[in-house]
């Protein structure tokens, strides 16, 4: 029954949003491309400049949430990495395959389904994992997706494209400054800011509709594996490294216990890093996802 009331509460309600997207799809013809567009390039720069700029939590707990965020995020990648070798794949589905094992739902998923188990408390410093993860999504997460089909030197050029990376950078410029913007600037990155979480949940329904079965489920069972179930593994154990309290420790294993990010379909899209792949792990991962968290949440309560 506690099982059954944590899904309900608290995951039952993203996948109603999720749904609607799905509809939007298969029975309006919306069109995914040119919302994930929008989301790449206004919602999500927006949504990362007003958490960065408002997020407000001891330097300590934050310094060591970035290297528990960092260490989960870099872990489980390298040994995403290992699996592609030991697998021996190509260029494309190596670095399809890194992309979706790294980076988690933590923004439409995570801090959504944080705020509903655990509370304000916790979801300040779920955030400063959502952080950490945009940072590395957008750097990292894109350098590794460009390469799969361009040359390093132009996946070094295609992140100085990326709006997130000057969002992030004018918010650490407000931060040091103290400067106060006015409302007539802050209210609208707000309101886009805020947008970014549902619309970015409309996108992953969107996308589940377009899911079809993959060349190789056996590879998409790996990623899902790795991303729901090693990731957590890994995130418990640096917690327990770091010495986290509990808010701290509840907040870092939960977004690391979360099913492939959205925004992996849209770097699929943007840069040719195998979509049908890429999508069928974000489908996949997300319906089996109340599997594996809603026994973790237990956990961690």
């Amino acid at each position: 029954m506690e099982l059954l009331e944590i899904f309900g509460q608290n995951i039952l309600p993203i996948f109603i949003v999720a749904g609607i997207g799905f509809l939007l799809v298969r029975y309006v013809g919306a069109d995914v491309r040119t919302l994930s567009r929008v989301t790449f390039y206004v919602l999500s720069p927006c949504l990362i400049f007003e958490i960065l700029i408002t997020s407000n939590v001891c330097a300590d707990e934050f310094a060591r949430l970035t290297l528990l965020a960092s260490g989960t995020i870099l872990g489980i990648g390298l040994i995403a990495w290992l699996v592609t070798r030991a697998l021996r794949l190509d260029r494309v589905t190596s670095t399809a395959f890194i992309v979706v094992v790294m980076f988690a739902n933590g923004g439409n998923y995570g801090l959504p389904l944080t705020l509903f188990v655990f509370g304000q408390e916790v979801l300040a410093r779920a955030t400063i994992y959502f952080l950490v993860s945009v940072v590395l999504t957008y750097t990292v997460g894109i350098l590794v997706a460009s390469s799969g089909r361009r040359s390093i030197s132009e996946a070094l050029l295609g992140i100085l494209k990326i709006p997130a990376i000057y969002a992030a950078s004018a918010a650490i410029v407000v931060i040091l400054t103290g400067i106060v913007l006015p409302p007539a600037l802050m209210r609208p990155i707000k309101m886009l800011g805020d947008a970014a979480i549902p619309i970015m949940i409309l996108v992953l329904g969107m996308q589940m509709e377009r899911a079809v079965r993959p060349a190789s489920l056996r590879l998409v069972s790996y990623a899902v594996g790795l991303r729901l179930i090693v990731s957590a593994i890994l995130a418990l154990t640096l917690a327990q490294v770091l010495g986290l309290g509990a808010a701290a420790r509840q907040a870092g294993v939960l977004q690391s216990a979360m099913p492939v990010a959205v925004v992996t379909t849209i770097l699929a899209i943007e840069f040719e890093i195998d979509p049908i792949f890429v999508t069928s792990v974000v489908f996949l991962s997300t319906i089996l996802s109340p599997l594996t968290l809603t026994p973790l949440i237990s956990f961690l309560k």
